[in-house]
């Protein structure tokens, strides 16, 4: 197993409903530790931007709106196999089928609510972290 880093944001439904804490608790609990992390308000430019692989997708208007509506949190996660482990921890994209433990079971109000996003591969943890932080930014 190799130390590697991931990207994740804790979504609008979340901080909307002040579980940040406990999001990142479970991540900590898990094995990932933070080691960038920042609250922001995406800009429709960055939701755009950031979600451009699903722009011929029915949802990405709906997507767009949804990061948009409130605060997001974004982090950089490294721990031993970080991008399958903050999967894991996340739990299935739709939180009825998602495993009791998982942060999307405790905590996702929906499919699209469901409080967290992670990359799904090094390559595209890389290109995500890159999106929102600057090397300097990322103390490990």
């Amino acid at each position: 197993m190799a130390t590697e880093r991931t990207f994740s944001i804790i979504k609008p439904d979340a901080t909307r409903r002040n579980i940040t804490g406990a999001v990142t608790a479970m991540l900590e609990k898990a094995g990932l530790r933070v080691v960038a992390s920042r609250r922001i308000r995406m800009t429709r430019e960055q939701a755009e931007g950031f979600y451009a692989v699903h722009r011929e997708r029915p949802f990405f208007s709906d997507l767009v709106s949804f990061m948009t509506s409130g605060p997001v949190v974004v982090q950089v996660l490294e721990g031993e196999d970080a991008v399958a482990l903050n999967r894991k921890v996340m739990g299935a994209t739709n939180p009825k089928d998602a495993e009791e433990g998982t942060i999307r079971r405790a905590f996702a109000e929906s499919i699209e609510a469901n409080s967290v996003h992670g990359s799904d591969s090094l390559d595209n943890a890389r290109i995500e972290i890159d999106f929102f932080f600057s090397a300097d930014e990322i103390v490990g």
